[in-house]
């Protein structure tokens, strides 16, 4: 999350120019890349084959790096717990590697730099639902002017999701997406799905399985509901920190000369 919001930041600090170009030096596409074509030699920034991971950190606009980083936020974490940091890297670049190729597949001849991190993300959301399909995620849901937050579990909301994926997916293939690269979730997605089973660790075990079955009530929750919560989230976090950097009980922090 940090490497893309640090590059993002350096795309607005420039001209509209060169943030163009920046997708071309930096973009993945795939003319360049499997056509033989080339940018001018002094536009060339990085080998052509490199630019499958660098276009990873890339966004085109707030939106589209917000919605990603919220959904790497969410679920990364515990897809990361699952196997360990230096896995989930490897398994995250590599769901984005397959795909930035699932996209090429439909258009190998396109001219069009492909950037974001929606593929890799993908991989982790299907690796999500592959480890904790009963999961409660917490879902804003909206009524005309009325606004609530609901849970559901998470095969139904990751389950949505990828059949949105599926169902826009002939507007890729007829050139009318919009710019979205429909088959780079669904290869994205497919790739967690399939991947999981290798990257997590042993003793991590698939569909929750071993843990008690979720009732779903599916009652709205306000958003005062939500404070109390985070407000006991956030004294529960503070109180473990306290204990964990003093444990024990006769242990006090020492007072400056104004304590």
């Amino acid at each position: 999350m940090a490497a893309c919001i640090m590059v993002f930041l350096w795309q607005q600090s420039l001209d509209a120019v060169s943030a163009r170009l920046a997708f071309y030096q930096l973009g993945f596409v795939p003319t360049i890349v499997f056509q033989g074509d080339t940018l001018p030699t002094k536009l060339i920034l990085v080998p052509a084959w490199t630019t499958i991971i660098t276009s990873m950190f890339l966004h085109g606009g707030w939106l589209h790096i917000g919605g990603n980083m919220l959904y790497l936020w969410i679920f990364g974490d515990n897809v990361e717990d699952a196997m360990g940091r230096f896995r989930f890297i490897l398994f995250y670049l590599l769901c984005g590697v397959i795909a930035a190729l699932a996209q090429t597949a439909i258009n190998p001849s396109s001219s069009i730099p492909m950037v974001g991190a929606s593929g890799g993300i993908a991989g982790v959301l299907g690796a999500y639902l592959m480890l904790h399909p009963k999961a409660a995620v917490r879902c804003l849901m909206v009524i005309i002017f009325f606004f609530r937050f609901i849970n559901l579990p998470a095969w139904l909301v990751l389950g949505g999701w990828i059949g949105l994926q599926f169902a826009a997916a002939p507007q890729a293939f007829q050139g009318t997406g919009g710019g979205v690269a429909y088959m780079a979730h669904i290869g994205g997605f497919m790739a967690g799905v399939a991947l999981i089973p290798f990257f997590k660790k042993p003793y991590i075990s698939l569909f929750d399985r071993g843990q008690p079955p979720k009732t779903w009530s599916g009652k709205p929750i306000s958003f005062s509901e939500v404070k109390q919560e985070a407000r006991k989230r956030f004294q529960r976090s503070a109180q473990q920190t306290a204990r964990s950097s003093f444990p024990h009980s006769n242990q006090r922090p020492s007072k400056g000369p104004w304590g």
